[in-house]
């Protein structure tokens, strides 16, 4: 049997500002060509198909193409979504019941109640049954009803592991998992990127010692590629960079392929190829419009500038050759010492001394003796002011 597990859609983010919804229907149209050419058993998402709780209607509508077109594939491939922190479980789920019929399965809430499960879809091969476990993202306080009184959860590693252990897993099938958490593996958390955020804390960790009981565990929340634990249990990171920390990373979509039970899913990694790349760039200005040759560039651009004189309107200049610029940074003797200087202005108490070492960063020269005039008329008459 074989599947697709892919998370983090974030349809409709912004990129720095830059709206992604092109770069979504892009790469969302890369993923379908896969679906059709190689024909996996089932599609898995694992969460965060949305950037934000309430998407905007052109988000949903991409959502929408991409979920038809997908059912439209003959014979007919089951498709599993999850809801994550950033999706409303409501509205994903809305016309669920409607959407099965057409072998899309969507769960967006856990369970609320103790007559309340978690959603599961049994698929059939040569080897047996294979059943796919439908964990959404979860907070304590969601699922506290769940439990008897006295034994409601207090942590995620409480709710999570309370919710799995009430489930009836055959160990005779193969069993699947799907989740939307931030998991550890023995204390040991996964690799982040700037894209991603961690409570204060570490509240909401979930160690991965829970889900032993998965042949394949099929994560989502981590923008990064990664497994956790044991290689089968995956977070198969976003389709797209979402943050400069990611320029160097290779985006794929995570395609499984699970034989007889007891044996190790094998894991491949499908390159997906985006519309736009993210791209650091660092050097002087007329070196960085020199080596590209005039040709414009669409890729997202982080550049670092290295000039030890300010050049005249770089973002200007820079945008001629790459449109889509992300931000511009300087990073020379001036820069270096203004973070020398941060460190020092912690313990000099002279306003003025601290001004002047600023002055000398800044111009690489000390003040003259005019200049330290005006700045003895300016305190003064601050201090004026106050009094």
């Amino acid at each position: 049997m074989r599947f697709f597990h892919l998370s983090d859609l974030h349809i409709g983010k912004q990129f720095y500002g830059y709206p992604l919804l092109e770069d979504q229907e892009w790469i969302l149209k890369e993923i379908l060509q896969l679906v059709r050419e190689r024909r996996p058993d089932a599609v898995l998402i694992s969460g965060d198909v949305y950037d934000k709780s309430v998407p905007a209607a052109e988000a949903v509508a991409v959502f929408d193409h991409f979920l038809g077109e997908l059912a439209s594939i003959e014979p007919r491939i089951p498709v599993l979504v999850i809801s994550g922190n950033h999706d409303s479980g409501e509205r994903l789920s809305f016309a669920g019941s409607i959407l099965e019929n057409e072998q899309v399965y969507i769960m967006g809430n856990a369970p609320k109640g103790p007559k309340e499960w978690l959603k599961k879809v049994t698929l059939e091969d040569e080897w047996g049954k294979a059943d796919i476990y439908m964990l959404p993202f979860l907070k304590p306080g969601m699922v506290k009803n769940v439990f008897n009184e006295g034994e409601e959860p207090e942590t995620y590693q409480e709710a999570v592991s309370g919710i799995l252990s009430r489930e009836n897993v055959d160990e005779n099938h193969r069993n699947i998992l799907m989740a939307h958490q931030f998991f550890t593996a023995g204390g040991e958390g996964p690799k982040l990127s700037e894209s991603e955020t961690v409570s204060v804390g570490g509240i909401d960790q979930v160690d991965t010692k829970c889900l032993d009981g998965f042949d394949y565990v099929a994560l989502g929340h981590i923008h990064r590629p990664q497994s956790m634990g044991r290689e089968a249990v995956r977070y198969c990171g976003t389709p797209l960079k979402y943050s400069v920390s990611e320029w160097n990373q290779i985006k794929s979509l995570t395609e499984v392929e699970i034989g007889e039970k007891g044996t190790q899913p094998q894991i491949h990694l499908l390159e997906l190829h985006p519309l736009r790349d993210v791209r650091v760039i660092r050097g002087k200005l007329e070196d960085i419009l020199l080596a590209a040759e005039g040709e414009v560039s669409d890729d997202y651009v982080s550049v670092t500038l290295t000039d030890e004189q300010d050049p005249y309107q770089p973002k200007e200049r820079l945008e001629a050759i790459f449109p889509h610029i992300l931000e511009v940074k300087m990073d020379n003797s001036r820069t270096s010492g203004l973070e020398w200087l941060e460190e020092e202005t912690e313990t000099i108490t002279d306003p003025k001394e601290v001004f002047e070492r600023f002055f000398f960063q800044m111009q690489g020269r000390e003040m003259d003796e005019e200049e330290k005039l005006i700045l003895q008329e300016v305190f003064e008459s601050v201090g004026e002011a106050e009094g």
